[in-house]
Order: C-alpha cells, then structure tokens, then sequence
C-alpha cells in the first residue's frame, strides 16, 4: 500500500519540511529582520522575497503578473500530480514527490504572501554558484535532475505495476 503511495508521501513531508523551515527562519531566526546569519564559511542565510520564478525570471511586477504565475505553476502542479498518479515505477513516483512537494511549497507561499521566501545560500567568498533558494527549490532540482538522469541513462522497458 505504501508503494501506491509513495510519491504522495514524499511530496507531504517535502511541503511539510518546506514550510517548517520557512517558519522558523521568519519566525524564531528572525531573518527578515538581521538579513544574513553566517553559518559556515561556504554557507549562510540570507533573507530574499523572490517574486519571480527559474533564476529570478518571469517576475511578477504587479498582482496580476502574481496571479499569473501563481496558476501557470499551479498548473504544472496538477500536471506533476497526475502523472504521479499514473507512473508505475516507484523511483518516478518518488521524484515526482520531491516536484510536487516544492511546487506546492512555494505557491502556497506566492499566495499567503505575494512572494516565495528563499533564505539558503551556497557562496565561495564574494561568489554564489547558485542563487539564494529554499528547501521546495532544492527538492524540486533534485526531482528534475533524477527524473533527467533515469530517462537518458536508464534503459527504456516496460516497468512491471508497482502497486
């Protein structure tokens, strides 16, 4: 029965761990408030209002610019989920959670507050590989890249019903 379930299990607890970070960085850690919080040499908080999406594109300017954005991700969700619903293989399932559970995360954040809290930063001196980003932003990277690596390296047979 777990195996059918899966992928909304991953999904949950992605949503779950996403929102509970993005909580208490706001919250106890008061980020918003002192900006940046050292933790290593290499890695630090950093408060962002990100209000756009794909590395500070399609920014949303204005509510309906929001909106927008808000329901073209929402549909790529509902897209992720029903292909969740339909994949037999229990690794697909499980990336397609890690998609669903940061897709979800951060329109729930673009609605509740107009914008998407990214605080996690990967830096080397003065230089950040990556732009500053968040649990749903790492879970749905990782859930892409997998789903990339299994369709060109995998072989390409029928996956037997996992359910």
């Amino acid at each position: 029965m777990i195996r059918r379930y899966i992928g909304w299990i991953v999904a949950l607890l992605v949503f779950a761990v996403d929102q509970f970070s993005k909580w208490f960085v706001t919250g106890p850690l008061r980020l918003p408030e002192t900006d940046t919080i050292e933790l290593l040499p290499i890695f630090r908080l950093q408060w962002v209002a990100n209000h756009g999406v794909s590395m500070g594109k399609l920014v949303a300017n204005s509510d309906a610019q929001r909106w927008a954005l808000t329901l073209f991700t929402a549909g790529i969700a509902a897209f992720v989920a029903v292909w969740m619903m339909r994949e037999t293989r229990r690794f697909d399932r499980v990336t397609l959670g890690l998609v669903l559970g940061g897709a979800l995360g951060n329109i729930l954040d673009r609605v509740r507050l107009g914008y998407v809290t990214d605080f996690l930063n990967i830096h080397f001196g003065a230089w950040s590989p990556f732009l500053v980003f968040n649990i749903a932003d790492a879970a749905i990277s990782i859930g892409v890249a997998l789903l990339v690596l299994r369709a060109v390296f995998a072989r390409d047979t029928p996956a037997p019903s996992e359910e």
